[in-house]
């Protein structure tokens, strides 16, 4: 069994009620939940929340009924590894079946295209890393263009290089880590702490695609890209 898995809490510093607040015409759970559901390789769905509005809501469309996160996976420090632990433990109760392999899509990142979860889980199946975990292509480089102060308030470039690095171009690969999709080997998942304890690989989308909804603002550039995108000019 193939499980896809949303979390969406309800509480959000930087946009109050994000989750499930409308852009393009649709929650922006809806989002993500629509495509899994709608997934050929996804078998089963499942919502982790706490927010009662956004489970029945999802449960109605066709989500496992694993009933609200417990408490202790609601708050702001909460990390993601918990949340998508006990959705797996819940949703193999429920179930009875085990799952291949463990898909999350972030409700933050609207962007992806079914082809990012058909990707991602391809590359799982052939290459069987611990997990799979999307990237793009960072806009700004640490060998090149990122800089941090050093002991005497002064600029230096963050990751140096023997003779330095002069363009972009001749910068070492660097990725951004994006909300667009995870494939977690369900093994991996139940006794690791932390993403990358195991053998991580990336599976890289355009840029473009790689916004996540943080602050208030995004939700207005995101609006604008999603309009793009299913305008066929993304």
């Amino acid at each position: 069994m193939i499980l896809g898995h949303i979390g969406a809490r309800q509480g959000s510093k930087g946009v109050v009620g994000k989750n499930f607040r409308e852009i393009n015409g649709k929650p922006l759970i809806d989002w993500s939940l629509d495509m899994l559901l709608a997934h050929p390789l996804i078998d089963q769905v499942v919502v982790s929340t706490d927010d009662e509005q956004m489970y029945e809501h999802s449960v109605a469309k066709g989500a496992l009924e694993i009933g609200l996160r417990p408490a202790e996976l609601a708050t702001d420090a909460a990390p993601k590894w918990g949340v998508w632990q006990h959705a797996l433990s819940a949703s193999e109760a429920i179930t009875g079946q085990d799952v291949e392999a463990f898909l999350d899509l972030d409700c933050t990142n609207p962007l992806r295209i079914p082809e990012d979860i058909t990707g991602a889980l391809s590359l799982y199946q052939a290459e069987n890393p611990d997990m799979v975990m999307s990237v793009c292509e960072a806009r700004k480089n640490p060998y090149f263009n990122l800089v941090e102060p050093d002991e005497n308030g002064a600029l230096q470039v963050s990751k140096q290089l023997s003779g330095g690095v002069w363009a972009r171009q001749a910068a070492p690969v660097v990725y951004e880590h994006v909300g667009c999709v995870y494939v977690v080997a369900p093994a991996y998942l139940k006794r690791a702490k932390t993403l990358y304890e195991g053998r991580v690989l990336p599976y890289e989308i355009p840029s473009v695609r790689g916004f996540d909804i943080d602050e208030p603002h995004d939700f207005g550039l995101v609006e604008y890209l999603l309009k793009e995108l299913q305008n066929g000019r993304l």
